[in-house]
């Protein structure tokens, strides 16, 4: 997420850089196909529709790392959107400035063959196979645009720290209510071998019915699997929720509200799902900051 960069841009027009497909190696190519092979069988049956159907619009397969020049000729058809080659994590005013463009930011490097279980930078696989083939979706790339559009708000309010437990608990880790069980959407669980099979196989998170002010309430850590994931009904209901509301009152709300433990369930939760929080009892819950 933006508040980890490095960089010192103000303007998304500064951090704008060439892929340069033509300089991956047959190694990195095939890096991207044993990731992706090994994510969609981890996922199957887990991961929404709109997110298949999204991978299969745009031509992202197996074969080896995407061309955003293809691939933004389709994803311009569908949503009006694009992928735009930056050089890594970037600052949080050009990150909302193109997202409110309908332009997502995207690494270009891909990790090596040791890596492929962690990596503590995101790359193109994770930010291209994580994130992009929801922005087919029109709801849910209407809840991008009005995000970003939000976040530069933020940035002068003073407000970046609440989008940034939003942008955790929906595009980087949300799940979503479907008919046949709940399932997969975030870009944090879609590109993460060991995320996605811990949601899948391990019992120890808590499953919460998504609500705003209990999101932006609540911390999260960055280095290990989740304690608490919110469960939306639709994507139209992620952009409706950001609709009318007074953001610099709820920020100052927010700030004088108890922060609320990612490991806990409170009364005001809705639980769909009562973790037995085993994986988390077995480490200490004070080894990083809550953000």
């Amino acid at each position: 997420m933006a508040e980890h960069a490095v960089l010192t841009a103000h303007d998304a027009a500064e951090v704008r850089m060439d892929q340069a497909w033509g300089s991956y190696t047959p190694e990195d190519h095939a890096v991207w196909g044993t990731l992706f092979d090994r994510q969609l069988r981890t996922l199957k049956g887990q991961v929404c529709q709109e997110y298949l159907d999204g991978l299969s619009a745009l031509g992202i397969g197996a074969e080896g790392v995407p061309e955003f020049d293809r691939m933004n000729a389709r994803l311009r058809r569908l949503t009006g959107w694009e992928v735009v080659a930056v050089p890594g994590l970037i600052p949080s005013r050009p990150f909302f400035q193109m997202l409110a463009n309908r332009q997502f930011p995207a690494g270009t490097f891909i990790r090596t063959q040791e890596q492929l279980d962690y990596l503590e930078e995101p790359d193109i696989f994770h930010d291209v196979f994580g994130h992009v083939p929801l922005l087919t979706d029109p709801a849910y790339a209407d809840y991008m645009a009005e995000y970003g559009r939000i976040g530069l708000e933020a940035v002068e309010r003073k407000g970046v720290k609440f989008l940034a437990r939003l942008n955790w608990y929906t595009i980087e880790f949300g799940l979503i209510r479907k008919p046949e069980s709940v399932q997969v959407y975030g870009a944090g669980i879609c590109s993460s071998f060991g995320e996605a099979r811990y949601v899948v196989e391990d019992p120890s998170a808590h499953w919460l019915g998504f609500d705003l002010e209990r999101v932006l309430r609540r911390g999260y850590y960055i280095d290990d699997f989740q304690a608490s994931y919110f469960v939306i009904d639709r994507f139209e209901d992620l952009f409706d929720v950001l609709q009318g509301r007074d953001w610099p009152a709820l920020y100052d709300r927010m700030r004088e509200a108890p922060q609320l433990s990612p490991f806990e369930v409170a009364p005001e939760d809705r639980v769909i799902r009562q973790g037995t929080g085993d994986y988390w009892r077995a480490f200490p819950q004070t080894k990083a900051k809550l953000k």
